[in-house]
C-alpha cells in the first residue's frame, strides 16, 4: 500500500526549513520497506511517499511534493528512465537519485539518466540478505539523501541549462547514452571558496596528472577530458572515481569517447605510459608501483579507504614515490574528505593541488576539505580547470 502525505510549500520550489521529504518509488516491497525504515530513523528526513511504479510518482508527485526521490529503474507500468523527465517537468528542482542493480544495461540507463537531470545513482545489493552489502547500501543512500538535499536548504542559483546529447556511437558498441557537454547543475549559495587562502603552484614541472571525483564526478570528469587532449598526449592521466564495477567500465568508454584518447579501466600490472587515461576498476583501489624501470599498475582489493573503494587518496599517495613532487593533483565534486589525507602528502612532497569550487561543484565535500586544509594551489569553476591544468603543463607556474 502507498504511504503520501501532503507537503507544506508548493510545487516547483523547495521547501526553506523541516526534514527532507523522500519519495521512494520501487516495485520491490523489499526494497521500499528497508529504504522507508532507514529514512524514518534519520531525525533530518521524513518518508514523504513509498511507491510501487513510475506512473504513481508522476501522477501524485503534486501532491506528495518530495524534496528528494529515490527511483528504481525496472518497474512496472513506466520504468525509472520514462518517469523522470515527467517528474522534473512538475518539479523542476526535484533531487533525484536512480538506484538500480549491478548490470551493464542499468549503467547505461543511469548514465543517461544523469544526461536527463537526476542528480546521482546508487547501485542495489543484488541481495539485501548479504550484510556487508546492505550496510554500504545503506550508509551510501543516507549519505547522498542528506547531501544532495543539502542543496534545497540554499538560496538557489540559476540553473544550467539541461546536458547536451552526444553523437550516436557504432551500434557495435552497444545502446547508445547521451553524453554529458556540462556538469549536472548545482544548485548552491555563492561561493565562498575564493575567500580561501591558497599556496603558490610547484616550481618542478609536472610529470602526471592524478584526478578524484565522486558525487556528481562521471559529468565533472567528462566535462575536464574534453579539453586536456595535449596533456594526456604528454603524460599519464590517473583517475579515481567513486563507483562501483560495471560502472566504471562504461565511465572508460565515455572518457575514450569525449577525450578521443585511449582511456579503460586500469589493469593490475600493465605499464603506465602517457598518452592513456587510466581509470580505477570499480571496488578496487588503485596505485602505482616500481616495476623495474616502468612504473606500473597496482590493484587492491583491501578494505575500504574514506568508506570508498576505490578511493583517491591511495592513489595520490602511491604516486609520490614514483614521481615525487612532480605531481599535479585535481580533486572535483564529491562527496566526505578522500583525497584531502593524499593531496597533503602531494603538497609535502613538492606537488600541486586544485579543487573545484563551491559553485560549480554538486557536492562540495571532497574539495572543499582539500581547500578549507589550505593545501590548493587553486581553487577554481570546473569550466576553468582545464585551461589552467593546460598552462602547468606548458611551463605556466603562475
Amino acid at each position: 500500500m502507498s504511504v503520501a502525505f501532503a507537503g507544506n510549500s508548493t510545487p516547483g520550489s523547495s521547501r526553506e526549513a523541516g526534514p527532507l521529504r523522500v519519495m521512494i518509488v520501487d516495485d520491490s516491497v523489499v526494497i521500499r520497506g528497508l529504504i522507508s525504515r532507514w529514512v524514518g530513523a534519520e531525525h533530518d528526513m521524513e518518508v514523504a511517499a513509498s511507491l510501487r511504479t513510475g506512473l504513481e510518482a508522476v501522477n501524485q508527485i503534486e501532491r506528495i511534493n518530495p524534496d528528494v526521490a529515490v527511483l528504481d529503474i525496472e518497474m512496472p507500468e513506466l520504468d525509472g528512465i520514462s518517469a523522470l523527465p515527467q517528474l522534473l517537468a512538475k518539479k523542476r528542482d526535484l533531487v533525484i537519485i536512480m538506484a538500480s542493480t549491478l548490470t551493464r544495461r542499468n549503467a547505461e540507463i543511469s548514465f543517461k539518466a544523469l544526461s536527463l537531470g537526476a542528480a546521482d545513482y546508487i547501485p542495489k545489493p543484488e541481495s539485501t540478505r548479504e550484510a556487508s552489502a546492505a550496510d554500504i547500501f545503506h550508509h551510501d543512500l543516507i549519505q547522498k539523501i542528506r547531501h544532495l538535499g543539502a542543496r534545497l536548504r540554499r538560496k538557489p542559483a540559476v540553473a544550467s541549462p539541461p546536458l547536451a546529447p552526444a553523437s550516436p556511437a557504432p551500434a557495435a558498441r552497444g545502446p547508445v547514452v547521451a553524453r554529458p557537454a556540462a556538469p549536472a547543475p548545482a544548485v548552491h549559495a555563492p561561493s565562498s571558496s575564493s575567500v580561501l587562502s591558497t599556496r603558490p603552484f610547484s616550481t618542478q614541472a609536472p610529470k602526471v596528472l592524478l584526478i578524484g571525483s565522486s558525487t556528481g564526478g562521471p559529468q565533472a570528469l567528462m566535462a575536464l577530458v574534453a579539453e586536456l587532449g595535449a596533456v594526456i598526449d604528454r603524460v599519464p592521466v590517473l583517475i579515481t572515481q567513486h563507483m562501483p564495477p560495471t560502472f566504471t567500465t562504461i565511465l572508460a568508454e565515455h572518457l575514450a569517447r569525449t577525450s578521443r584518447k585511449p582511456a579503460a579501466e586500469a589493469v593490475d600490472g600493465e605499464p603506465v605510459k602517457p598518452g592513456r587515461i587510466y581509470l580505477a576498476p570499480g571496488g578496487k583501489h588503485m596505485r602505482v608501483v616500481r616495476s623495474g624501470a616502468d612504473v606500473a599498475i597496482a590493484l587492491d582489493d583491501g578494505p575500504a579507504v574514506n568508506f570508498c573503494k576505490p578511493a583517491v587518496d591511495p592513489l595520490f599517495t602511491s604516486a609520490i614515490d614514483i614521481w615525487h613532487g612532480a605531481i599535479l593533483s585535481v580533486i572535483l565534486t564529491g562527496m566526505g574528505s578522500d583525497g584531502m589525507r593524499g593531496g597533503k602528502d602531494v603538497v609535502a612532497a613538492g606537488g600541486s593541488v586544485i579543487a573545484q569550487d563551491e559553485a560549480s561543484s554538486v557536492v562540495w565535500g571532497m574539495p572543499g576539505a582539500a581547500a578549507n586544509a589550505g593545501i590548493c594551489a587553486a581553487i577554481l569553476p570546473l569550466n576553468q580547470i582545464g585551461a589552467r591544468v593546460n598552462r602547468l603543463f606548458a611551463g605556466d607556474r603562475s
